[in-house]
């Protein structure tokens, strides 16, 4: 699609990435009080699960769902979704070049046209800053039980999450 297109035509423009949420911990700084030695658990586990998200940096609309892999599969699933809650409306979604995103079994719905990042280039995906967020805020130097205990954190962050913040966070001048 060529720029000028875009320019006449009702397009909505997203940025879309997978983010890996799982139990095996992490750990950042913390606040302590001087002389007193920080200690911080940490768990060993290797279950984990994807975020698939779409970000509009203009408008703070964004569409997620939590899927187990990262595949062409998923990401079948992840576009048939997309286009669904979409219907009636044309979307770029700008995603960088894993292989599952430019797998030639992969059917693009008509309503989707998907535009690549160059590669090794992670800095120009804004949906990057929101997973360093969501990390920062329910991973890390958190232990959870069970997966089912961090999907539902998860869950309940981008939930709340507000548009203005995700306009925010996801902001970029080369949109």
């Amino acid at each position: 699609m060529k720029l000028h297109k875009i320019l006449t035509e009702e397009v909505s423009v997203y940025f879309f990435d997978e983010g890996r949420f799982g139990l095996l911990s992490t750990l950042n700084r913390k606040w302590a009080k001087k002389g007193t030695p920080c200690t911080v658990k940490v768990r060993q586990g290797y279950e984990n699960f994807y975020v698939y998200t779409s970000v509009n940096p203009k408008s703070g609309e964004q569409f997620s769902l939590l899927l187990p892999h990262v595949n062409t599969d998923m990401m079948q699933v992840y576009l048939n979704e997309l286009s669904l809650a979409n219907s009636g409306s044309k979307i770029i979604l700008i995603m960088d070049q894993a292989g599952w995103h430019k797998s030639k079994i992969l059917i693009v719905p008509e309503n989707i046209e998907i535009w690549f990042l160059p590669p090794y280039s992670p800095e120009l995906n804004p949906v990057e800053r929101l997973w360093k967020t969501m990390k920062q805020e329910i991973i890390h130097n958190r232990i959870y039980k069970t997966l089912i205990d961090i999907e539902d954190a998860v869950v309940n962050y981008i939930r709340d999450m507000k548009e203005d913040f995700l306009k925010t966070l996801c902001s970029c001048s080369y949109l």
